[in-house]
């Protein structure tokens, strides 16, 4: 590799190599959110061949999301201080041996620990990403590579499904974590070979920024997703927040510079993206489960049914970069989300896979429109010197809307099935749909999980009109100003 240093001049020189940076950049990322759907098929697996007990499984999945949300935020500001390649490269190896560890656990404990690994690798890799996007792009190619970004995120989501049940109908459980290990091995190799080192402002450290917001999201995300309300955890989590704002205010170098929040641009946009990802962030949940038993798909037939979304949404990302050279960010976000809405209407009155179907284009086309324009909207108001810290607040936002969307529309959507269900059906069967079709109430089971999906996608629609009228106040009606090029940010080719 060369070592000399250029200053960051994006709109003077373009690296020709930014294209194939950004598949790097895609790859990465594809392997987090595929590791983030495939898990859940292979519960069954881990309670037969690993005898893990429903407190184990919990832990499997809660063991990720809890580091991955508590050290994100410091992430991506270690990220502008010490290198976003490195800090990317650093994840992904951290990422790739913690699956290895998964791959060779025998116990339930250590597929636990391998998690909570992978928590950590997955907090280095996700804002990294976005962050190098940014600063290997000029402004007026930006939006174009967020389109690509931000479809690879549901691309994804939905091959995850499909990819997990042909590995665990074919392989053992442990093959879901294999994959993660070649992948990230070839992202390390590409990261080192194409990549210059970006670094951002050369602040000290905020040891006492960084374990308060650890304290925060951390404490914040486990309420959420436990879904008990202990006071305890509570108010660790209220006085954790408290504390981080006030020192971040008072401290000489803080990790997250909280004058950002003051551009209307940037706190309107997390804002209504946070509420956007509230209503949708239950989606995948609850159609997975609609197409397997409500429509008696398997495994990896429901995971091919959900292709048609990363279909729609690639190609509607595209469109909306388009438009955004042209149409205002709040344009395309209102209007984004009103098609959303309207996509959840036709979920919540249809039925069939039909409805199905229809409702994944059009929520393609609502996502397409809305996300690359969100994340444009957030990342343009942040200069490029703090471009780590500004994708893990986007991050954030929405690893705690999607917590929030799971716990809430996952407890409506119990309630409703459960007020359906049979007033005489054993209790268990009235909780799940599982158990009710053990119990042989299947056509039962599907009526009250049809009107249970009905209520939650109601729920989704009422959330992304919310999201629609709160951008339209909060968002300005303008196009994307240039994004001026910092100076005293650093790339070593």
């Amino acid at each position: 590799m060369k070592s000399n240093t250029v200053r960051e001049q994006s709109n003077a020189v373009r690296d020709p190599r930014r294209w194939w940076i950004l598949v790097v950049l895609c790859l990465a990322l594809l392997v987090l959110m595929i590791d983030g759907t495939v898990l859940n098929l292979a519960i069954p697996s881990l309670i037969r061949e690993l005898g893990a007990t429903p407190s184990d499984i919990q832990w499997i999945l809660d063991a990720y999301v809890l580091v991955f949300a508590g050290l994100v935020l410091t992430a991506g500001s270690l990220s502008d201080r010490f290198g976003r390649r490195r800090t990317l490269v650093i994840g992904l190896a951290v990422f790739g041996v913690a699956s290895l560890g998964a791959v060779l656990a025998t116990e339930s404990w250590q597929v636990i620990g391998a998690r909570a690994a992978m928590g950590i690798g997955g907090s280095l890799i996700m804002p990294s990403t976005l962050s190098i996007l940014m600063t290997t792009f000029a402004e007026d190619e930006r939006r174009k590579a967020m389109a690509a970004w931000s479809s690879s995120m549901m691309v994804g989501v939905v091959l995850g499904p499909t990819l997990g049940g042909f590995l665990l109908q074919n392989f053992w459980w442990g093959s879901v974590f294999l994959m993660n290990i070649p992948v990230a091995a070839l992202a390390i190799a590409a990261a080192v070979l194409l990549m210059g080192e970006s670094v951002g402002e050369q602040r000290p450290l905020d040891p006492i920024g960084v374990t308060l917001s650890i304290l925060t999201l951390a404490s914040t995300v486990y309420v959420i997703i436990e879904r008990e309300w202990n006071p305890i955890m509570i108010a660790l989590a209220v006085a954790a927040a408290v504390a981080f704002v006030v020192w971040e205010l008072r401290t000489q170098h803080p990790m997250l510079p909280l004058a950002i929040f003051g551009k209307r641009d940037f706190t309107g946009t997390c804002v209504t993206l946070l509420i956007m990802v509230f209503g949708m962030g239950a989606v995948m949940l609850m159609l997975t489960q609609y197409l397997q038993f409500v429509l008696g798909y398997g495994p990896m037939k429901a995971g091919l049914a959900l292709l048609p979304w990363a279909l729609a949404a690639t190609l509607c990302n595209g469109l909306g970069a388009a438009l955004g050279k042209r149409v205002s960010n709040k344009a395309l976000i209102v209007s984004g989300l009103l098609i959303t809405a309207g996509a959840f209407a036709i979920l919540a009155l249809g039925s069939g896979y039909g409805a199905v179907l229809a409702t994944m284009v059009v929520m393609g086309i609502g996502g397409g429109l809305a996300g690359p324009a969100a994340y444009a909207s957030i990342m343009s108001a942040i200069p490029l010197e703090h471009a780590g810290v500004g994708s893990a607040m986007n991050d954030t936002i929405q690893q705690v809307g999607t917590a929030l969307s799971i716990a809430v529309l996952g407890s409506v959507l119990a309630g409703v099935f459960t007020t359906n269900m049979p007033d005489d059906a054993p209790a268990a069967a009235r909780e799940s749909i599982g158990a009710a079709f053990q119990f042989g109430l299947v056509e039962q089971a599907k009526t009250a999980f049809s009107s249970a999906l009905s209520a939650g996608a109601w729920i989704g629609a009422g959330m992304t009109l919310l999201a629609a009228l709160v951008g339209s106040v909060l968002l300005r009606t303008r196009t994307t100003a240039p994004q001026a090029e910092p100076e005293d940010t650093e790339v070593r080719v």
